[in-house]
């Protein structure tokens, strides 16, 4: 004899451990582009840490050569920007097909404490651009006494 068990909703959403994961999800109801296989270029994803000295950074940035990658720092503010190429070519039936993206991705975020832009050291490899953002000596975030 089978058994009834009551369906909740929200119990695939509740595993969940983070915002990411969510949108992870979500992404798969988007609407389908009018033609198949057109694909818009992924977001740049990143990791900052730190440490007392610096922000490190890495973000994901595949299939983009390093001239195309422009990093730019204004005192607490980190902006990246890429040009993203993509070309694929496919035989079919006597045709040939070629899809190709032209687009610019582009990331900004804001550091708790400003940047030393004259010590800042980039570097990129295999898709991963690393930074190096020490900190500005004497811009440390102050905490007021609350009276």
């Amino acid at each position: 004899m089978a058994s009834l068990t009551r369906y909740d909703p929200f119990s695939d959403i509740a595993r969940f451990e983070s915002f990411r994961d969510i949108e992870d999800l979500m992404r798969d109801f988007r609407l389908v582009p009018s033609w198949r296989g057109a694909e818009t270029a992924p977001p740049i994803r990143i990791e900052v840490s730190e440490t007392d000295q610096a922000y490190a950074l890495k973000a994901e940035i595949p299939g983009v050569r390093k001239e195309d990658i422009k990093v730019a720092i204004d005192g607490n503010q980190v902006m990246l920007s890429a040009e993203v190429r993509r070309e694929t070519q496919a035989q079919e039936h006597n045709m040939l097909r070629s899809e190709r993206y032209y687009g610019q991705q582009s990331r900004s975020f804001t550091l708790p404490q400003e940047v030393d832009d004259s010590q800042a050291v980039a570097k990129y490899n295999d898709g991963i651009l690393e930074l190096t953002l020490p900190k500005k000596p004497g811009t440390a975030p102050k905490q007021l006494q609350i009276q």
